[in-house]
């Protein structure tokens, strides 16, 4: 195992752990324009990589939801870092916009409560069924 490249290693254990997390507006508004795109994409790179040393593999934005494909270490507690996200690019957000994101939120909201986060795999479902299923033979 020490010597395949698609496996991380820290002191007591080898992981291979992709994320792909999705965060929408609140009420889902279209406020995600190009100037709060780019500071987006900086506010996911310092959380992620410098607080969280996470490493981010992609990002994209629509006009109502944000995407993020990263990898994490095993002992990085998902809920946490998400709510950390959550928290500190709203705040610098709404301090860095408050005209074009007034007429769309006059509280301190920017995210929805909710959030999607899935594991990424290259590795089906069935594909680790069936090698469980065969250990004895």
């Amino acid at each position: 195992m020490s010597n395949n490249t698609l496996y991380k290693r820290n002191r007591h254990s080898y992981y291979n752990l992709n994320y792909h997390l999705v965060v929408v507006t609140k009420y889902r508004h279209p406020v995600l324009n190009d100037d709060i795109d780019k500071r987006l994409k900086e506010i996911v790179m310092n959380v992620f990589e410098t607080k969280w040393d996470c490493k981010i593999i992609k990002v994209e934005t629509n006009m109502d939801h944000i995407h993020i494909l990263f990898e994490a270490q095993p002992q990085v507690q998902l809920s946490t870092l998400i709510n950390n996200f959550k928290t500190v690019s709203s705040r610098l957000v709404r301090k860095e916009f408050p005209k074009y994101l007034q007429p769309y939120y006059w509280k301190p909201y920017f995210w929805s409560r909710s959030y999607y986060i899935g594991a990424v795999s290259d590795t089906t479902e069935e594909v680790v069924k069936a090698y469980i299923e065969n250990q004895k033979e």
